[in-house]
């Protein structure tokens, strides 16, 4: 007989969206003439840069004659794509990444989730806490962890980001294998320097470990002592696979375009102790699994590095970060302690209480939706996430809103 996938049954249900959604419908039922702000979702709100429409329109264009229609792309991404990423996101900031250790896909999420494919089902794993559920789910359902109990999943090493460490845990107790880390960081908003990552570039060095670095947020970063990228660290390529997406940088949360970087040098280990280089274990698992992204989609994301491109995408996050700023100003001039929204969209909140108390106060005295901490893991109860995807005009209304309604 057919038998399921028994570690799927160690899933938790997904109660706090589902939770969510169910007092909000509550809310909008008793209150059929109150709008609604929703400051929840991380998802972009502003339309794709105009650089990156006209590329994809000529794409398209291209697609419609004979003489230039494409089929089947390489499954890596297309070298013109490739090569502009590896130029201007890496060795432009003294980074040594090359074209063909790029790797185009349809989303971080998806690479983040389908990377650990290519590990043991035996190692460690450290995530963070409060973390983005991706991270942990993905490694539940491949049976590297064991039941959840008060909130945590035996097996897995939870690494505590709290504001007495400024939300930047501390190098694991017991050995890790594979660590996860997320800078600028979904959910808490929190930043790290180059002295902080060089610390974990060094611990995996030491341990034969390996860092899987989300840097799908590094477009907002504006201080110079952030790195953009955890290659900017030196001894990175050998201990570190890194993630971005077009997502936030450039509104292609539904365009669906983001890459992956596995160095060359980057490696694991057999069972005899022996180096296994993980660029070739990825690139073969790209070719069996995924059929590349769309080429006018390709030629959008190019766009983004067209001077016109990159006038427009800064005009778009430089948008979103005064909208943290106004989230951040309002929220620490109620007497909230607040991380986040300086080089983050996400403004991370100590409620002063449970969060969903804090979540059913703004929900219902002001029609404003956040989201509960306390879905990231432990460590987020007593804390709220607020998001500065929006349009200026409805975040400075649900500011003046929970202003009124909280003072």
């Amino acid at each position: 007989m057919i038998l399921i996938n028994e570690h799927y049954n160690k899933l938790t249900a997904s109660y706090l969206f589902a939770d969510i959604a169910k007092r909000v419908q509550k809310f909008q039922d008793d209150n059929p003439d109150k709008s609604i702000i929703k400051l929840g979702i991380g998802d972009v709100t502003l339309p794709l840069p105009a650089a990156c429409v006209q590329a994809m329109h000529r794409a398209v264009d291209e697609m419609a004659e004979s003489g230039s229609f494409r089929g089947y792309g390489p499954e890596q991404g297309y070298d013109f794509l490739r090569e502009k990423i590896s130029r201007h996101d890496f060795q432009e900031r003294g980074a040594d990444i090359s074209p063909e250790e790029v790797f185009i896909s349809d989303g971080a999420k998806c690479d983040t989730g389908n990377i650990q494919e290519i590990f043991s089902t035996d190692i460690k794993v450290a995530v963070p806490d409060p973390v983005y559920p991706v991270y942990v789910d993905t490694n539940v359902m491949s049976g590297r962890t064991g039941i959840m109990q008060d909130g945590r999943y035996q097996g897995l090493i939870y690494l505590e980001c709290t504001p007495e460490n400024g939300f930047i845990p501390d190098l694991p107790r017991e050995k890790a294998d594979l660590i996860y880390l997320c800078y600028p960081n979904n959910p808490t908003g929190a930043g790290i320097n180059r002295e902080e990552l060089q610390k974990w570039v060094d611990y995996a060095r030491d341990q034969k470990a390996l860092i899987l670095f989300d840097a799908a947020y590094e477009a907002f970063i504006r201080d110079d002592d952030m790195p953009r990228s955890i290659f900017e660290i030196p001894g990175a390529r050998e201990v570190a696979i890194e993630f971005r997406s077009f997502s936030k940088t450039a509104g292609f949360t539904g365009t669906r375009c983001a890459y992956t970087v596995v160095s060359k040098d980057c490696r694991a280990f057999d069972l005899q102790g022996r180096k296994a280089m993980l660029h070739s274990l990825w690139n073969r698992r790209h070719n069996t699994k995924f059929n590349g992204v769309a080429y006018p989609v390709q030629r959008a994301a190019e766009a983004v590095y067209t001077p016109e491109g990159q006038t427009q995408v800064n005009d778009n996050i430089d948008y979103y970060l005064g909208n943290a700023e106004v989230v951040l100003k309002s929220m620490q001039d109620l007497g909230y302690k607040c991380t986040g929204g300086k080089n983050s969209p996400y403004i991370w909140i100590q409620s002063g209480s449970d969060s969903w108390s804090l979540f059913d106060d703004l929900l219902n005295k002001a029609g404003v939706v956040c989201t509960p901490g306390t879905g990231f893991g432990p460590c987020g109860r007593g804390f709220i996430r607020i998001s500065a995807f929006n349009s200026r005009e409805n975040v400075k209304e649900a500011m003046h809103r929970i202003s009124k309604a909280l003072s």
